[in-house]
């Protein structure tokens, strides 16, 4: 076979040559790919910057495919090829381009997402999950903009596919009206933020930390250890307690003493209680009152405030205010009551006369 042979009006050297060019560029590109992305991570390890970071991640997302394609494309100018196969592969390459930048772009966007997570979680949790639901929608546009690009390059008429789409959209909004009603209370919950990840919720008889935010379903990790998955519509349709929220804690708790004791120590409990409330770091007197008589006890009512919402600090003062009440009781001689109940016994006494 000669080397002078026509092929596709171009000889058997020319292919050849234009093989082998197309194989040194891959090679070139794949060698130049990995020293670049070796230096970079180095790079990277050394400095605090995030911009090294993301040229390492958007490198790293460069595919073989699109390096291929490429290099097939700039081989191609040594070649004469017919009208259609150079149509073909001008519209491949727009492809794989349009592909490519795609996959860019979701990098870009997943780092950025990440990135300011890390950053605001602990501070702003509410922003941290805004942004995670704007960097989806971001990659659901950018994703639908390549899509048409890539359709218009292949001869399609966007606007009647558009229009057809709108009609066939609203057939699809009906048959999956559910999942696009989790859709929509997954915005909902992102923007409006009735809660967000971390916080400690109570809905209906369950009570959990937030641990996920999806489009359909919301995960809560309760205290049992499960995980509790709801969904987005039916928990916005419920009604929801959020403790992460509370400011500060009302507490407010009983006790009760004997029928026995005195007037004079009944009226020194408030006081009594009122000073034990008030020695403890972070709490606010509110009231203690002789509340009422009830079957057994004389029943006392108190209420204070604790300025952190934190359920073991107020676990821990609560605790230190029973210790007190028990001993400083104990020293005053004032007993607390249980359950009694008191029999009173009546002998009739009656005369037996004998005939």
């Amino acid at each position: 076979m000669s080397l002078d042979q026509q092929f596709l009006n171009n000889t058997l050297l020319d292919w050849l040559i234009a093989a082998g060019l197309t194989l040194l560029l891959f090679f070139v590109f794949i060698v130049t790919k990995a020293f670049i992305l070796r230096k970079l991570t180095q790079l990277a390890k050394k400095t605090k910057t995030d911009i090294d970071d993301l040229l390492v991640n958007i490198l790293s997302r460069t595919k073989f495919f699109m390096m291929l394609i490429l290099a097939i494309y700039i081989a191609s100018y040594l070649l004469e090829l017919p009208k259609l196969a150079a149509g073909i592969l001008s519209s491949a390459i727009i492809l794989v381009l349009l592909l490519q930048g795609g996959i860019w772009g979701a990098g870009i966007i997943n780092f950025l997402t990440e990135r300011y997570k890390k950053e605001k979680l602990s501070e702003d949790a509410a922003s941290a999950t805004t942004f995670s639901a704007l960097g989806f929608l971001g990659k659901i546009v950018m994703w639908t903009a390549f899509l048409l690009l890539a359709l218009d390059n292949l001869g399609f008429n966007i606007t009647t596919l558009v229009a057809g789409l709108g009609i066939s959209g609203i057939a699809l909004a009906l048959a999956v009206q559910n999942i696009l009603g989790d859709l929509f209370a997954s915005l909902s919950i992102v923007l409006d933020k009735p809660f967000v990840l971390g916080d400690f919720i109570i809905v209906d008889n369950h009570m959990g930390s937030v641990e996920h935010i999806g489009l359909k379903t919301t995960r809560i990790r309760s205290l049992s250890g499960e995980q509790l998955i709801f969904s987005n519509n039916d928990l916005l349709q419920s009604r929801i307690r959020n403790f992460k929220r509370m400011a500060e804690r009302r507490v407010v708790f009983a006790l009760g003493v004997t029928y026995q004791t005195p007037a004079e120590k009944l009226e020194k409990i408030p006081d009594m209680i009122k000073e034990m409330i008030e020695a403890q770091d972070l709490t606010r007197f509110d009231r203690a009152h002789f509340k009422d008589y009830g079957n057994f006890s004389l029943n006392f009512e108190i209420v204070y405030w604790i300025a952190i919402p934190d359920y073991n600090s107020y676990m821990d003062t609560q605790q230190t205010i029973n210790l007190m009440i028990y001993r400083q009781f104990a020293e005053e001689g004032i007993e607390f009551a249980y359950p009694t109940q008191t029999l009173f016994l009546e002998k009739n006494l009656t005369n037996s006369t004998s005939e």
